[in-house]
């Protein structure tokens, strides 16, 4: 069933944030690399794949049980992280083309929107501005406040909570695994968005986008 198809009927639309309306990923491998390589942490490509799908704090905590460090603190780590991913956001070329076109067409079909994020609630308002949206989202949340993130429903739940509107009403956008059960355990359909890669297939989402 197409996406046109899965939106009828829908009153809000929740979107992921990293990969789904901003390329992040390289940003935060960076920033990863930089921050916890300089505090003695061994991050290659390969051992920083399991980290993909962790809120930072998680990210911190995975780190520092693996390679101890002393002289910053668990929370003092994760704040560099986040002040150099929102710095990279800034300067790196990270756009998604057609995001605020695809919002706006949303709006004029009145549409909620809403943002459900792993990322820090502080790197949410440099990403909307950095892509000139910020007008267009009804309500933003970050996993950061809710006791367990992605694949757990509660950030999608709070949104929906916040939307004033049922959890079988929306319909989330989103480009992984983990988010996509976080959505499906809350009760609502899903999208995947794959950035143009035709070769990703999720068998878990109701429809695909391959671009906007």
């Amino acid at each position: 069933m197409s996406l046109e198809a899965r939106l009828r009927g829908k009153k809000a639309v929740i979107f992921d944030m990293d990969g789904v309306i901003i390329d992040t990923e390289k940003i935060w491998k960076k920033a990863e690399k930089e921050v916890f390589s300089a505090l003695g942490v061994k991050v290659t490509n390969e051992n920083s794949k399991v980290t993909e799908a962790m809120t930072t704090p998680e990210v911190a905590h995975h780190w520092f049980a693996q390679f101890p460090w002393k002289g910053k603190s668990l929370q003092e780590a994760e704040q560099l992280v986040i002040q150099r991913v929102s710095a990279l956001i800034e300067t790196e070329e990270c756009l998604i083309d057609g995001v605020k076109r695809f919002l706006e067409g949303l709006r004029s079909q009145n549409y909620k929107i809403g943002l459900a994020t792993n990322s820090p609630q502080e790197i949410i308002p440099t990403v909307l501005r950095r892509l000139e949206i910020t007008h267009l989202f009804d309500v933003v949340s970050s996993a950061e406040m809710e006791e367990k993130g992605k694949p757990h429903p509660a950030v999608y739940l709070s949104t929906a909570r916040k939307l004033n509107v049922s959890p079988k009403d929306c319909l989330v956008i989103e480009d992984s695994y983990s988010g996509m059960m976080a959505a499906k355990n809350a009760g609502m359909e899903v999208a995947a968005f794959t950035n143009g890669n035709q070769h990703l297939n999720f068998e878990i989402a109701d429809c695909h986008i391959l671009n906007y």
